[in-house]
């Protein structure tokens, strides 16, 4: 005889073999899927066979806590693609499992319920539903998630504002397809129609994001259905909050303008009528109690037009920004790979460069180890010598061409330096001189000036005689001169040269002129030719002042001062001609030096670059004609005599 088992047992039993089938590893999607749907369709209906209402709780309280619940959402979450297109099991398999989210007791796990499991239940199901906005033979499947999830709004109002906030929410308010709009807004009227307190339970913010959704419907659509879906459920959300909800419709400016002008004559006229009149009298409310201002208007109107077109540009452009940043966020690490990539090339390189340098240096040690071991024992060392002197050789020829560089670099810093300063003192003589010769010049220039005067001005009166036409003789026509009349042209003629007076100089006029400025030139000329005469004399005297100075420096002590040394002092042709040997033998040693010891020598008169003793050597090449270095008192007489 079977001992029947009780409905607590049966159910226990089912949840236990369902957990284990779906524990197996080797479950695809697709079975899974089917495996709870056929499994929680199951364990529903037997539990609800039952009169006693408490074994259905008690069936959803051990479907969550035996993890069930958990597949379904990992289920949902996935991509059709994995689920080979079988979307209307996923519908019902998100229909099931918001029916078991329902009056589910968890015990002391609540706070977890409530906070992480029903939200992710929610985000589940809004993905499925956005992942069937785009098809639209789903229509159906669309309606039974939303219907799905407007039942889980109606038992945990505190999913609204989750709902709302939702990417995948704000995915499906995208489409522009009607049907989805209509369902949308369906879903709220039937959650709001349902549980009585839903709208109550709400925050201020998710009562203004539901009004914002509504009001927006009705801004972007053009259908009439969607429109009185909207007016519907602003009614019906005015109808249960009362006076709560009007200073919420107050912050959408225009609102009652957009309704009286595009919403009239679609077939909800009555509705239209009474959301426009909650709206005026909320307006005559609050313009009496506020007494507000028409700027405090103006700036509200453009504070919801602002948010209105903010709302429908960020609703707009959620796809496009999301494609933005991917793109950004792809090439930003593609450009971060290959720096990388170059990074690691990079060093690559230096690596083998190294690792060949090496290899290189030690094939040359081992090359010459070998030819070191060919020669002879006593050879060896006299090799290694040479090699050093050959070494040491290189690098003296590279440290002298640097250092001749660097004194041919400085020389020609030199040179430009003291080039700059003889042209500046050269510009200034030029200018000196200029001045000069332009004052001893300004009297014959201004003598040039007048004569050029005169010319001109005795050439342009001939020229305006010249085009003047003649004049018929006064006596044609006439029969006589009177008297009278006589009189009359000698005064005329009077009267005419008074008033113009000639500006024609005399001849003897011309010659006084031209002689005062002869004289002027004459003594301009005069005073010049003193002024270089004296400037002459003052450097003649200069230089003698430098010969004498020499001299005495160079002179002898008073002890061992001989005669003929004191009479070179009486005579000055001996310094001078000591002096002009002196130059021209350093002219000479200087014309014998090679190029690269020329280099930087401006002045080759200052420079002794052979020194005093190869003039002794010069001296006997040329046959005696040139002396340099001390004046010898017998070759000085001699020379004295010839110049003589």
């Amino acid at each position: 005889m079977e001992v029947k088992k009780k409905p607590e047992e049966e159910e226990n039993e089912l949840v236990s073999e369902l957990k284990r089938q779906l524990e197996n590893e080797h479950l695809t999607p697709v079975e899974k899927l089917r495996l709870l749907n056929d499994g929680l369709n199951n364990a529903l209906n037997s539990a609800a066979v039952h009169v006693n209402s408490g074994e259905l709780a008690r069936l959803k309280s051990q479907l969550y806590l035996s993890g069930v619940l958990i597949h379904c959402i990992h289920v949902l979450s996935l991509h059709p693609s994995s689920l080979w297109g079988d979307l209307s099991a996923a519908a019902t398999l998100a229909h099931l499992t918001s029916s078991c989210c329902v009056g589910v007791e968890p015990g002391p796990h609540s706070e977890t319920f409530h906070r992480l499991f029903l939200p992710s239940v929610v985000d589940a199901l809004l993905s499925l539903a956005a992942q069937l906005v785009n098809r639209a033979e789903n229509v159906s499947l669309f309606r039974k998630v939303m219907d799905s999830v407007g039942w889980l709004l109606a038992a945990h109002t505190h999913l609204t504002e989750k709902v709302l906030s939702s990417i995948h929410y704000e995915q499906i308010q995208v489409c522009d397809d009607v049907n989805v709009s209509l369902l949308c807004v369906q879903m709220w009227i039937q959650t709001c129609t349902a549980n009585s307190d839903f709208l109550s339970g709400l925050s201020d913010d998710s009562i203004l994001l539901l009004l914002n959704e509504a009001i927006g419907q009705l801004a972007l659509s053009s259908d009439s259905t969607v429109g009185g879906a909207s007016v519907r459920l602003i009614l019906l959300m005015a109808s249960q909050l009362g006076r709560c909800l009007r200073p919420l419709l107050l912050s959408f400016r225009g609102l009652d303008s957009l309704l009286h002008k595009d919403w009239r004559g679609r077939g909800f006229d009555r509705g239209i009528d009474q959301l426009i009149a909650l709206i005026q009298s909320e307006k005559n409310v609050v313009s009496q109690s506020q007494g507000s201002s028409e700027h405090v208007r103006a700036a509200c109107v453009i504070q919801a037009a602002w948010r209105s077109y903010k709302t429908r540009r960020r609703v707009k452009s959620l796809n496009r920004a999301v494609s933005v940043l991917q793109r950004k966020y792809r090439a930003r690490r593609k450009e971060q790979q290959q720096q990388k990539e170059a990074q690691l090339w990079e060093e690559e390189l230096k690596y083998q460069v190294c690792v060949r340098r090496q290899q290189a240096r030690r094939r040359f040690h081992q090359k010459q180890r070998q030819l070191l071991q060919l020669l002879p024992a006593d050879q060896v060392q006299t090799y290694l010598q040479e090699c050093e002197n050959r070494a040491a050789v290189v690098i003296q020829s590279f440290w002298r061409g640097f250092r001749e560089r660097r004194h041919y670099s400085s020389t020609q810093r030199h040179m430009l330096r003291r080039e700059r300063a003889v042209r500046t003192l050269q510009r200034g003589v030029h200018t000196h001189t200029s001045v000069k010769l332009y004052i001893s010049a300004a009297g014959y220039c201004l003598l040039r000036l007048l004569f050029c005067f005169f010319q001109v001005r005795r050439f342009l009166q001939k020229r305006r005689a010249a085009k003047v036409p003649p004049l018929p003789p006064f006596w044609i026509g006439q029969k006589g001169l009177t008297d009278s009349r006589r009189a009359e042209l000698n005064r005329q003629v009077d009267e005419y040269i008074a008033t113009h007076q000639s500006f024609r100089v005399s001849p003897e006029e011309c010659s006084c002129l031209h002689e005062e400025v002869q004289l002027l030139l004459l003594s301009v000329l005069q005073t010049g030719a003193q002024q270089r005469m004296e400037e002459q004399r003052v450097e003649a005297l200069l230089a003698h002042v430098h010969t004498q100075l020499e001299l005495l420096r160079d002179a002898p002590p008073l002890s061992v001062v001989t005669e003929t040394d004191a009479d070179t002092f009486l005579s000055p042709s001996g310094p001078v001609a000591a002096r002009a040997r002196d130059a021209h033998n350093a002219i000479l040693q200087a014309s014998r030096l090679p190029w690269w010891r020329t280099l930087g020598d401006t002045d080759a008169g200052h420079v002794n670059p052979l020194g005093s003793t190869h003039v002794p050597e010069l001296e006997e090449e040329l046959g005696g004609l040139y002396i340099g270095g001390t004046v010898a008192d017998k070759k000085q007489t001699q020379v004295d005599e010839v110049k003589l």
